[in-house]
């Protein structure tokens, strides 16, 4: 095998791919990435059997071949090249990589062993990739981190005949957002329980690629979901389990709220948050006046702030972890945010705080995020 790349077009490419390789794992040879090339085509795939990636550039090909090579190591080297075309060769069991007088001399890997990347089903619907990615960069955060519960690391993905629906949730948190898109399919519907990582990091490499093309197979088929746009794909197999009901935790109507500007409110967490310890609340009042927050951190530091807010209904105190709720606030896009409360049926149980966009202190946006807020939101 033997070609000529552009240097900046083969860096994207690889970073592309090397971003969905798994930090660690039992198979080495599943650290590796696949280069293949033929008719002045060159593609680049990794696959994990969970997640595959797979993208294709321009090459000027001398002889077509396939070579498996360390995905990072190759990574680190295509980055610190110089500004010069990159001549890439086989010799026996090794490849040579060659950047104006930088040398190179890698050893393959068994490619006999590497696994088939997976078909990629029928296109299902089609997405703006720049939606797309900003609602998971606003709801991803809401899922769990721990891999206790399985269904709760993912981000359920439910498709109409025009919207997608993004929910996710860690037990004390529930974050949704809706996103337009347009149906290949008769049927409409259909759902999916997406690893969140994996989809931040679709996020990530699809954010300025146009329409992203979304596949998702059939029930009686593998499970997998599949996203593709502009000669990249990236595939990922779904999480088997039942996503809890969090949809009937938002209430319909609200009738006890307060909209403030949504920067202020940010800033003013960040600050008086700074002497808590780990894990500790920060008490927040409403009232007709202002919004007061009040933090202790022990006998060591306490912190207090005012800020103005518009309050309708009765005098609220509630208490919230200040990470949550900046990350909740992370996903407002607008001036002004509103903050709801609701209604609680057990008068020992804390009422969740629903967190929406609002655009000015008097008008309500038609965004759909909605970010729900209360510790042990969903029980242990």
């Amino acid at each position: 095998m033997k070609f000529q790349v552009n240097k900046d077009v083969l860096n994207e490419a690889v970073s592309f791919a090397v971003r969905l390789l798994p930090q660690r794992t039992t198979l080495p040879i599943l650290s590796g990435i696949l280069i293949e090339a033929d008719a002045n085509a060159l593609r680049l795939s990794v696959f994990d059997y969970d997640t595959s990636a797979q993208v294709e550039i321009a090459a000027k090909v001398e002889e077509s071949g396939r070579v498996l090579v360390s995905g990072r190591l190759m990574a680190e080297i295509v980055s610190k090249l110089p500004n010069a075309a990159v001549d890439f060769s086989t010799d026996g069991s090794k490849v040579q990589v060659n950047c104006g007088s930088a040398k190179f001399s890698l050893l393959t890997m068994p490619i006999d062993e590497y696994p088939s990347l997976p078909e990629i089903p029928a296109t299902s619907g089609t997405v703006s990739g720049e939606d797309f990615s900003a609602a998971i960069s606003q709801i991803a955060v809401a899922a769990s981190r721990e891999d206790v519960t399985p269904v709760l690391t993912t981000v359920l993905l439910e498709t109409t005949k025009d919207s997608i629906s993004l929910v996710a949730t860690d037990r004390y948190r529930v974050a949704i957002q809706d996103v337009a898109w347009k149906s290949n399919s008769g049927t409409n519907e259909a759902s999916a329980l997406i690893p969140a990582k994996t989809l931040q990091e679709i996020a990530k490499t699809f954010a300025n690629q146009g329409e992203i093309a979304v596949s998702i197979n059939p029930a009686d088929e593998k499970d997998l979901i599949a996203f593709k746009a502009n000669n990249r794909s990236v595939t990922s197999r779904l999480i088997k389990g039942n996503f809890p009901a969090v949809k009937t935790l938002f209430p319909e109507k609200i009738e006890n709220f307060a909209v403030l500007n949504t920067q202020d409110l940010l800033d003013s967490t960040k600050r008086v948050s700074l002497v808590l310890e780990r894990e500790s609340p920060i008490k927040f009042t409403f009232s007709s006046a202002n919004l007061n927050l009040e933090a202790a951190g022990g006998e060591t530091a306490q912190a207090s702030e005012s800020i103005d807010v518009q309050l309708t209904g009765g005098e609220v105190v509630v208490s919230l972890k200040p990470q949550f709720l900046i990350d909740g606030l992370a996903g407002v896009k607008t001036e002004y945010v509103k903050i709801g409360f609701t209604n609680s049926d057990n008068p020992n149980r804390p009422s969740p705080v629903l967190i929406t966009n609002h655009s000015t202190k008097e008008k309500e946006s038609s965004d759909s995020y909605m970010y729900l807020l209360q510790p042990n939101l969903l029980g242990r």
